[in-house]
């Protein structure tokens, strides 16, 4: 039986419990079960190969409590898990030689939750579970799919705004930023670790080739994740990919500390994100950032974010919509600040639908560089594979469709897909980095997301103007009465 059929059949199981409701709750009682059965087998491993003490007390260990297919069932099991295994995990004291472990379990647990109700329901998950061997190298291989499809089940229960970013985006952003062992890498609104996993796999397989150089990567991957389910994920991901102790993976939001706050030490060589973009933070975040780039909207703010927290010489690659380019006002300002501090080198334009089915907004890919002002930007247009009018959930995008950028990156010529625009003629626009390909040819009127935008900003300003001159004319009313 292939892992799919298993992971389907105990989805199946849980829809008959009444406790759990939708995708969403399907897949975060799946999660936290299988973090206990991956951590379990890895303890396994590691006892294996030394003197190892489990930070997870020995009756609340999968091995003790699930693994006989016999064992504790019904209402006992349903009691054992709400009354003893959450209730302690969830303050189990980081002390002790595995202090920093004991507090990555107690961070899952803290807002983990158990919404079946039904304890014999809750027997039959655990020993379909047990079929999975994660010390089993096929068994792990398979698992990375399965997983890759739990996560596009949670794409389907997700809010507007988020969205898991396609693999072939998340590898060729890692291949062009090429972090470096012995680098700080962060995401700092990393979801469930796409972008971190794929930076642990490129740095493993070109630079680790010892195990100090693999003690040096487990140290230098850092996360920061708002929302509890994929914060779960995430750090089962990590242990999952080879991190032993994911203690560097917060579960937090990074805009909630005030800007004047980070220090030398919270800077970091590498930043590759997707921040959430189109959505709104709570109020009061914005006044942790400075007058000029007060916004509630998040992905602005993680703009600045970036470039306050990278390194001289630091490198940050991340994914924005059209509306960051063209926008005004204090989009305007984020802009000049970035071109001012940074050298922002390349901007990879999307076609629609990369994101699709989750939104058909338009994105680019931003790369630049701390420390040094940019004089050109230049452009390329990411066109669609050949024969393809877009993409869908059954034809995402691939990396090998980014063999040609890869081809010019080092060797940069203007042509039908490139073209560089200098930081005099960006100005001139007022900063609108929305830089059409001069090449291209136009189709109809255009696309309709980017003209549905451009007629909000317009109307927006006619808002502005109609209330100045409004303004005017109650004054001179005011002013003649005198």
């Amino acid at each position: 039986m292939s892992l799919g059929t298993t992971i389907k059949g105990i989805q199946d199981i849980m829809r008959k419990d009444a406790g759990v409701d939708g995708d969403a709750q399907r897949i975060s009682q799946l999660v936290w079960m299988i973090f206990l059965k991956v951590f379990d087998d890895l303890e396994e491993q590691r006892e294996l190969e030394g003197d190892y003490k489990s930070p997870i007390p020995q009756k609340l260990r999968w091995r003790n409590w699930a693994k006989d297919a016999e064992g504790i069932t019904g209402d006992a099991l349903a009691d054992f898990i709400n009354n003893d295994l959450f209730k302690t995990l969830k303050e189990l004291p980081a002390t002790g030689k595995n202090a920093a472990l004991a507090g990555v379990v107690r961070g899952v647990f803290e807002d983990a939750f158990n919404y079946m109700k039904s304890g014999t329901l809750i027997r039959q998950v655990v020993n379909k579970l047990n079929e999975i061997d994660f010390n089993r190298s096929s068994d792990r291989h398979e698992f990375g799919d399965v997983y890759e499809k739990l996560l596009s089940d949670l794409q389907n229960a997700g809010n507007a705004g988020e969205f898991y970013t396609p693999r072939a985006v998340t590898q060729f952003i890692v291949d062009q930023v090429d972090p470096q062992l012995g680098e700080k890498i962060l995401d700092p609104a990393c979801g469930t670790g796409g972008f971190l996993t794929c930076a642990i796999e490129h740095v493993r397989g070109k630079y680790v080739k010892t195990a100090k150089q693999e003690t040096t990567l487990q140290d230098s991957i850092f996360g920061v994740e708002k929302k509890p389910l994929p914060h779960l994920l995430c750090v089962t991901n990590m242990m999952f990919h080879g991190i032993e102790v994911p203690s560097q993976i917060r579960h937090d939001n990074t805009l909630a500390r005030p800007l004047r706050d980070y220090g030398a030490k919270d800077k970091v060589d590498v930043i590759i994100t997707n921040p959430p973009f189109g959505g709104m933070e709570e109020d009061g975040i914005e006044n942790n950032f400075p007058a000029a780039f007060r916004t509630r909207e998040t992905a602005d703010l993680f703009l600045v974010l970036l470039i306050t927290l990278l390194k001289p010489g630091g490198r940050a690659a991340l994914v924005l919509p059209d509306g960051t380019l063209f926008g005004e006002g204090i989009k305007t300002r984020i802009k000049e600040k970035l071109l001012e501090e940074c050298n922002l080198h390349t901007i990879v334009r999307l076609p629609k639908g990369v994101f699709a089915p989750y939104t058909g907004i338009k994105t680019n890919l931003l790369f630049f560089t701390k420390g040094e002002p940019t004089k050109h930007v230049w452009f390329y247009e990411h066109p669609y594979p050949a024969g393809a009018k877009s993409y869908s959930k059954t034809k995402p995008m691939r990396i090998d469709e980014f063999a040609p950028e890869k081809k010019w990156w080092n060797k940069r010529k203007e042509s039908d897909q490139a073209w560089k625009v200098s930081l005099a003629d960006i100005q001139a626009r007022g900063y609108n980095l929305d830089c059409k390909n001069p090449r291209a040819v136009e189709e109809g009127a255009g696309d309709p997301d980017e003209l549905l935008a451009q007629y909000q900003l317009a109307v927006a300003e006619a808002a502005k103007v109609r209330e100045m001159l409004k303004e005017e004319l109650r004054k001179a009313i005011e002013g003649g009465g005198k």
